[in-house]
């Protein structure tokens, strides 16, 4: 007679968790250890990680027929997150735990081959659904700090299989402890990153301000050496810190992604993603056979950095144009739709020309009219109808550089972003019951939070005519206008905010959004 258990896991199915029912049995038959259930190459591998860490921890692995069943049958498991579950599994079918004690209890852990629990992917989904379905969670110690940003939930982080055993059936007194949420601030120093250390460079530090404040895509144009690189690394030192909410949401794309450490178990600080131009479209964007985020998923509230934007392939920037547009990526395969957020601000950087030099008084440009051509037709009309701020980014004079004097530090410009990501936040949340900034409005919410009216209706009119705008720049001219009275914590747009928003729409003799 064949002695059946069954043990409560999850698999992510793209950001979102799902139970598994990890199903064992161990009847008679040729002693061996079967998994079914669409299991991954590493699921595979869990047959000998679970034998050996069993025997280690003083159990006897039964020398009988051990079959594992993941359900759902239809869902891809990959992993070795569920060697712990199995291991249960196997320890209850042969009567050493009761079952009705595992009934509530969702599992989630790898073996090492001593018994010791590791890390685990995904930590943060199984508190999701333990938490929605009511359940107690068992996840590796490593894992406590992802775990503990689902408040109210019971949890126990064994170090070992050993330790899980006693303690979750020798000890007459639970093991397991509520959690209370975590709450994480911004740190106050960013060391050279703070924009007291930029000397001069007024105009992009103003630009920098307000794509912070309302989440605008920005591209810093200017010869090498002109400090874009630096300017653009600096956007982080003025950011709003993340929310809970933020921090849950964040959390949870890293921990799919397999990118969260002993070290930093949760994402406490706004993304800054920097992909190399050599980045592949299903790097940028997201997907492959097993969907997985790309670096605009994890980007998300935070910042996505295209330094030598044009040297990117074209496939790729094009890719772009749906993510900056929609704020989410949909991938699609024959088993379904999966769906990544993607509400990154876009800071891009690039060379006037291939050599960099033109336009420059000191050093001759080496390009031919074809090459510089041919380097500005990478960035098509569409995707740079989607950058709100253009902005010129000249070498300052060393002279200059050493006359600098008392440059306003991040710590104050970021208390202007935080007051005005706080103020549209809360405005857009009374009209469209979401929290939105200003970059995020559609054009009825913009028409309902901000209408144009006399000086204000004609100054832009009159620009859309000579300028010959789309309607995305039109809207878009609004919004940064917004931000820009928003920062300076007026209620209404005047000419003056309309007037500075249509100078980082354009640059030079040429015009974005065209």
């Amino acid at each position: 007679m064949e002695r059946l258990a069954k043990i409560k896991s999850v698999v992510a199915v793209g950001l979102e968790p799902q139970l598994v029912e990890v199903e064992v049995g161990v009847g008679a038959g040729i002693p061996s250890l079967i998994i079914v259930g669409l299991p991954g190459k590493a699921v595979e591998e869990a047959k000998e990680r679970v034998r050996l860490a069993l025997k280690n921890s003083g159990f006897d692995f039964p020398q009988k027929k051990i079959v594992v069943n993941l359900a759902p049958a239809d869902v891809k498991k990959e992993g070795p997150v569920y060697d712990l579950p199995i291991a249960v599994g196997i320890l209850a079918a042969g009567g050493l735990i009761k079952p009705e004690q595992l009934a509530e209890i969702i599992f989630l852990g790898e073996l090492s081959l001593s018994g010791q629990i590791r890390a685990a992917k995904g930590a943060i989904q199984a508190a999701i659904l333990a938490a929605k379905l009511r359940h107690s969670l068992i996840v590796p110690l490593a894992n406590q700090k992802e775990a503990n940003l689902i408040s109210g939930l019971e949890i126990f982080t064994p170090n070992n299989l050993k330790e899980l055993f006693v303690k979750l059936v020798g000890s007459a007194k639970s093991p397991f402890v509520k959690t209370t949420g975590a709450k994480h601030q911004l740190p106050a120093d960013f060391g050279e990153l703070d924009l007291a250390y930029i000397s001069g460079q007024a105009q992009a530090k103003r630009a920098l301000e307000i794509a912070a404040a309302g989440g605008h895509n920005i591209l810093l144009d200017g010869p090498p050496g002109g400090g874009k690189t630096m300017l653009a690394k600096s956007i982080v030192s003025i950011l709003p810190p993340l929310d809970e909410e933020e921090i849950l949401e964040v959390t949870k794309i890293y921990s799919v992604a397999g990118l969260l450490t002993e070290d930093e178990p949760i994402v406490t600080h706004r993304p800054f993603r920097s992909p190399h131009h050599t980045t592949s479209a299903v790097a940028m964007i997201g997907g492959g056979t097993y969907p997985k985020p790309g670096e605009v998923s994890l980007s998300h509230t935070g910042i996505l950095f295209l330094d030598e934007f044009p040297e990117f392939p074209r496939s790729v920037l094009e890719a772009l144009r749906q993510p900056l547009e929609d704020k989410t990526v949909s991938v699609s395969r024959a088993q379904g739709t999966l769906h990544f957020p993607a509400d990154f601000t876009l800071v891009a950087a690039k060379n006037p020309c291939p050599c960099g030099f033109l336009g420059d008084e000191k050093h001759e440009c080496t390009c031919s009219g074809s090459q510089i051509s041919s380097y500005h037709r990478r960035l098509s009309g569409p995707l740079l109808d989607r950058i709100d701020l253009n902005i010129t980014v000249g070498k300052m004079p060393f002279a200059k550089m050493r006359e600098q004097k008392g440059e306003e530090t991040s710590k104050e410009v970021r208390k202007r972003v935080i007051r005005a990501r706080a103020l549209q936040l809360s405005r857009a949340k009374k009209i469209t019951k979401k929290r939105l900034t200003n970059s995020r409005l559609s054009k009825k919410e913009l028409e309902t939070i901000s209408p144009l009216e006399g000086a204000c209706r004609r100054l832009l009119e009159d620009a859309v005519d000579k300028l010959d705008l789309s309607m995305r720049s039109y809207l878009k001219i609004i919004k940064v206008a917004r931000t820009i009275a928003d920062l300076e914590g007026v209620a209404q747009i005047s000419p003056s905010h309309l007037a500075e928003a249509l100078q980082y729409r354009t640059k030079g003799d040429s015009t974005y959004g065209v």
